[in-house]
């Protein structure tokens, strides 16, 4: 029995039905407080859902309760961690069928409850609503409506409410730039960062957080930099969520050196800090650090996550670790009960690859809960072109076929397999899979570099000349290549 802070009323003594036709104001006040109670954050934190479906209960069978109780439960449901976010648009429906009228507070949780289980189709309803309502221009409802078609990767849709908000807050900025990052605009971010400070915004911690993430996925090591600047200059406090976000750029722009400076300054870190931090040594071939810090994370007694067991196999692969790989991928599930998925098992075929058991790692493949992606065979091709070049175990040709089978319009394919076959001599399916290739109308994509010069990145595609600078590039890497043949032969 669970008691609620009221000496009369407990949970096992409620009898909806005989209290609900009491018409008893001091009955409804109760009615009311054991809804907020319900629906508080700080019982929920030991009976997750439960108090919630108590409250849904209650208010379901309550006669003219107003908007805001029922606005509880939905914002409930909706910033729960259990997983009973879509419970959230039900009791919605539910507000609605009972003839409750909606107010500006209702939609943001319901849309915001849509996004977490990307929820379109429900949110588009849910627009239409607002917009019968006139909430349409209220600021906090396009907020969430904006964060809800990002999250859905309808962004052009986001763009457009955006565009029509009357009044923006820097959430509305926010909303807008982290639903660019979502939707992999990566620059369309950058510039409305731009845009948001020439509007006399001023970005805050999540400004910062977001676009820390944009340059971490763009691989911009200056421009994360100068973001970081930006954090110094304006004296922000570097928390647990900032922090962790510098940490996750540097890491994936290669300077570990900047990103183990600030992990070592962060007085408070949570397991996402130290994923990130072991996940970024062990992309950059630091594998033993990686593994060190994951045995100090445990001695923290910080439970790890997904990310953090990637970043150990990652680093695993790297350090040819095999028989650890195999126990941290098992430890993962059988003691901390997270499920592998496919970058978990991905990784586990790269360990194997790296390691030249071929066979292993395609019969891994084959007894995998789940259809292996492109990458997954991509992963054991390369693993067989090292190891065993004329496929001796017969193993390439098989994984060759499956990736085929698996993309028939990746021209990718066609040419890395071309290419293998050429290797070893075997022209006549060389010249069979160009053929292929041309019969189906598929193209070789140029391949394409990049270099950072000033701050600022150039891309080049290969044979494409209309560089206006190419003629002075061109001179540059022939004196170059020049200079190399010269220190060989001195």
């Amino acid at each position: 029995m669970v008691r609620i802070g009221f000496p009369l009323l407990t949970f096992d003594q409620i009898h909806p039905p005989n209290l609900f036709n009491c018409n008893s104001n001091s009955i409804t006040l109760q009615i009311y407080k054991i809804i907020q109670l319900c629906t508080s954050g700080y019982l929920r934190t030991k009976h997750p859902t439960d108090l919630i479906n108590h409250a849904r209960y209650v208010v379901n069978f309550s006669d003219n309760l107003e908007p805001f109780s029922w606005n509880n439960v939905v914002r409930a449901y909706a910033t729960s961690n259990c997983g009973s976010q879509r419970e959230a648009f039900w009791v919605f429906l539910d507000m609605r069928h009972l003839g409750i009228k909606p107010n500006e507070h209702t939609f943001p949780f319901v849309f915001k409850a849509c996004a977490s289980f990307w929820g379109l189709n429900e949110g588009r309803q849910i627009h239409a609503d607002v917009v019968k309502r006139g909430f349409c221009f209220n600021v906090y409802v396009q907020n969430t409506l904006i964060h809800l078609y990002g999250s859905c990767k309808k962004i052009l849709d986001a763009y457009k409410v955006f565009d029509e908000m009357i009044q923006r807050t820097v959430v509305s900025w926010n909303s807008i730039i982290s639903a660019s990052v979502e939707c992999s605009w990566f620059y369309d971010a950058v510039e409305l960062f731009v845009k948001m400070r020439e509007n006399g915004f001023e970005p805050d911690e999540t400004t910062m957080v977001i676009l820390l993430s944009a340059c971490a996925e763009l691989g911009n090591l200056s421009l994360g930099k100068w973001v970081h600047s930006q954090i110094i200059e304006k004296n922000m406090v570097v928390n647990c969520q900032l922090g962790t976000a510098l940490v996750d750029m540097y890491g994936k722009c290669g300077d570990v050196n900047y990103a183990s400076l600030v992990f070592n300054s962060m007085v408070y870190r949570n397991v996402w800090t130290w994923s990130a931090m072991i996940l970024g040594f062990a992309q950059h071939g630091f594998a033993r650090y990686a593994l060190e810090l994951f045995k100090e994370m445990r001695n923290y007694s910080i439970k790890p996550n997904h990310v953090t067991f990637l970043g150990v196999l990652c680093a695993c692969s790297h350090a040819g670790l095999v028989e650890d790989g195999q126990s941290y991928f098992n430890e993962m599930e059988q003691e901390h009960g997270i499920k592998a998925v496919m970058v978990h098992y991905g990784a586990m075929v790269d360990i194997l690859g790296r390691a030249g058991r071929l066979k292993e790692a395609y019969d891994f493949v084959r007894k995998m809960p789940f259809e292996a992606d492109g990458i997954v065979w991509r992963a054991l091709l390369s693993a067989c072109n090292i190891h065993d070049v004329n496929d001796c175990l017969g193993v390439g040709e098989k994984v060759r076929q499956k990736l085929i089978e698996l993309e028939p319009k990746r021209s990718g394919n066609f040419v890395m397999l071309a290419n293998n076959y050429a290797e070893v001599g075997n022209w006549e399916k060389a010249a069979h899979l160009r053929s292929r290739m041309r019969d189906g109308g598929l193209k070789k994509v140029a391949g394409e570099s990049c270099v950072e010069v000033g701050g600022s990145i150039f891309r080049f595609l290969s044979g494409d000349c209309s560089c206006v600078q190419c003629d002075d590039i061109l001179l540059f890497l022939n004196l170059l290549n020049l200079h190399a043949k010269m220190i060989q032969y001195e």
